[in-house]
């Protein structure tokens, strides 16, 4: 009791547990990574002491999924992936995310076979390129994200309008990730390489870019570019983040 007959000690201030994500990595561990590094670096700085996320990570073997992609045989992906999140699920997962643009071609597998809210890479960033009032995009990823539908249709159901490189540019924009990237291979010729591309995305009516695959980030930032870009990966921590409780809300860009 102090002087005054009351307590001058102080209730501690009751705080909601942050929910669990569970991600599905490994697709490849570079961009992983990098998600799981963004994570613990955005709870440390909104929350400050010892905090950090809550994540159960499960980090597939990247060989086998790339056989299955180039094989075309997306059915035993989705079926392998569905069966991952189950898992992380029954651990305890409250949400599950898929650090991996490539892989939401089977979100709909993973979606199917969870009880828990499964956060979509693309709408994130849709939410993103909305809000800062852009409504036609450039679209850099592996070729089956900038060639196959799934992609650009689940934007333009957020009415934006998507611009995808010329035949000749995916192949090289591809093999980058590919070769390169995933490796944790970083190469200047490639990053000026990366940068034609957006200038002449930017030079048919891109109002922005959106680095349409988790590794691209590794190479290239806002300062590569003439149009604004949307880091999908770093987009799609901020939301995860929301979504679990740690953080206010996805970051303004």
């Amino acid at each position: 009791m102090d002087a005054n007959g009351s307590s001058s000690r102080l209730c501690p201030r009751r705080e909601v547990p942050m929910k669990t994500i569970g991600v599905l990595g490994g697709m490849s561990w570079e961009s992983s990574l990098e998600w799981y590094r963004l994570a613990n670096e955005r709870v440390r700085d909104a929350l400050g002491g010892h905090h950090s996320a809550r994540v159960i990570l499960d980090s597939l073997d990247f060989a086998e999924i790339e056989q299955l992609q180039a094989r075309g045989d997306w059915s035993a992906a989705g079926s392998l992936l569905a069966e991952r999140a189950r898992g992380l699920e029954r651990a305890g997962a409250d949400l599950i995310v898929l650090c991996t643009n490539t892989m939401h071609l089977v979100a709909d597998r993973i979606e199917d076979a969870i009880g828990i809210p499964f956060l979509h890479i693309a709408d994130t960033t849709a939410a993103a390129v909305r809000q800062a009032g852009i409504r036609r995009v450039g679209l850099l990823g592996t070729a089956f994200t900038m060639e196959q539908p799934f992609y650009r249709e689940r934007l333009e159901t957020h009415a934006i309008e998507v611009l995808v490189p010329s035949s000749e540019q995916r192949a090289r924009v591809h093999a980058v990730i590919y070769d390169e990237l995933v490796h944790g291979v970083i190469r200047q010729e490639s990053r000026a390489y990366y940068r034609e591309v957006i200038d002449e995305l930017a030079a048919r009516g891109a109002e922005g870019v959106i680095l349409g695959c988790t590794e691209i980030e590794l190479l290239i930032s806002a300062d590569d570019s003439p149009v604004p870009v949307f880091p999908t990966t770093a987009l799609h921590v901020d939301a995860a983040l929301a979504a679990a409780g740690a953080t206010p809300g996805p970051r303004s860009r």
